[in-house]
């Protein structure tokens, strides 16, 4: 699995999981969508993204 398809896979989690947590716990759990959302916006422009350095030090190869 390359870091791409393993990063598109925690973010489509990511908001799936923070739209259940919405439904079902609070609506504040919306931010998180937000913010995921966000940082996949900033990332198609600049290139990175807080998840890639993660990924990378845990010895994910690109």
């Amino acid at each position: 699995m390359t870091m791409g398809s393993m990063l598109r896979g925690i973010a489509g989690f990511f908001i799936l999981l923070s739209l259940v947590l919405a439904y079902y716990v609070d609506a504040r759990w919306l931010w998180f969508t937000a913010f995921v959302g966000l940082n996949l916006l900033q990332s198609a422009f600049t290139g990175w993204c807080p998840m890639m350095a993660i990924l990378k030090k845990a010895g994910i190869k690109d």
